[in-house]
């Protein structure tokens, strides 16, 4: 379901989201990429749930060896046509294995995109495979305090299943994901990372200029969590 969800979101993802999307543009983008060294010349990075490549055309732009993947094939295409050459990119699912060498990346940067996976271990495990001694994994998910407020009949400790409604560009999306508790988020990374930071962003001024209600709102509940952790 979430490779048919992405696959119809793709033109959407491509053509508006980086432009009119505040949660990501103002809120979430800036956090993560305050993590990330400004010149990764030399760097393999690979972007593990690309979308329509913003942030693959980051990476690139700050000189990394970037490899991009996606579950969807019709987003690989959009991120195609966003970088051209200028990376590899490869349409797969983190819950299989990765098709590459142990200890090949610098960076493993992930947006967004663990919340549609049930079970973490393989995948995690599978990053720490591929990452070099000291890599990095940077990712960002729902936080699970916001996701539990689409819940009727919430159980915080479990894993739960949300199909949330998207309104994009006048049409609605059946969005399939997993919230799960803070203490499994923080307890599966630390079985195969050293967690560096936890950072709950907070969003920019131009958010609060252009839609203080939200910013309120955030400020008060955030909605996405970030973290940095170093491969053992």
């Amino acid at each position: 379901m979430v490779k048919g969800t992405f696959n119809q979101l793709a033109k959407v993802y491509e053509n508006s989201v980086d432009t009119t999307s505040m949660y990501n543009s103002e809120y979430e983008r800036p956090s993560m990429l305050k993590q990330l060294p400004e010149n990764l010349n030399g760097k393999s990075v690979l972007d593990a749930g690309c979308a329509a490549g913003w942030y693959t055309f980051q990476l690139v732009s700050k000189g990394a060896n970037v490899v991009a993947t996606d579950i969807s094939p019709e987003m690989v295409n959009s991120t195609k046509r966003r970088i051209g050459e200028r990376a590899k990119v490869i349409c797969l699912d983190l819950e299989d294995e990765l098709p590459f060498d142990d200890n090949y990346f610098d960076f493993i940067v992930s947006s967004l995109t663990l919340h549609y996976l049930k079970n973490w271990d393989y995948t995690f495990s599978e990053f720490q495979r591929i990452l070099k001694p000291k890599g990095i994994l940077l990712f960002s998910i729902h936080h699970p305090i916001s996701d539990i407020k689409l819940l009727q009949d919430p159980k915080y400790f479990s894993t739960e299943l949300i199909i949330d409604k998207w309104n994009k560009e006048g049409k609605l999306y059946e969005v399939p994901f997993y919230r799960r508790p803070l203490s499994e988020i923080l307890n599966t990374t630390l079985k195969y990372f050293a967690i560096k930071e936890v950072i709950e962003p907070q969003p920019t001024m131009t958010f609060k200029e252009k839609a203080p209600e939200n910013y309120d709102r955030l400020m008060k509940s955030p909605q996405f969590l970030i973290i940095s952790a170093i491969s053992k």
